[in-house]
């Protein structure tokens, strides 16, 4: 690899601001915000939403009525015959 052409890789922390989890893991990403975790000071990057506050991975997901959806969508636009007509 030539040098000075990639950017650092090194151990950055992740916090969700929803939910205040922490991540670490490894990153390029450049922040000027630093977090001290187990003695070591670390950079921070805050993210807005992760596996932690995510509706999906929490359970908090929306259900859709699909039901109410075809029934609306029914009385809209009326229901139309299958055959067409052969009179003529």
């Amino acid at each position: 690899m030539r040098s000075g052409i990639h950017p650092e890789y090194r151990a950055v922390v992740f916090r969700d601001a929803a939910s205040g989890a922490t991540y670490r893991m490894r990153s390029t990403v450049a922040t000027d915000q630093t977090i001290e975790i187990d003695g070591e000071v670390l950079p921070l990057v805050t993210v807005d939403i992760s596996a932690a506050s995510h509706p999906f991975w929490t359970g908090n997901q929306r259900v859709l009525d699909t039901a109410g959806r075809v029934e609306r969508f029914h009385q809209r636009y009326g229901r139309r015959s299958t055959a067409p007509s052969t009179e003529g």
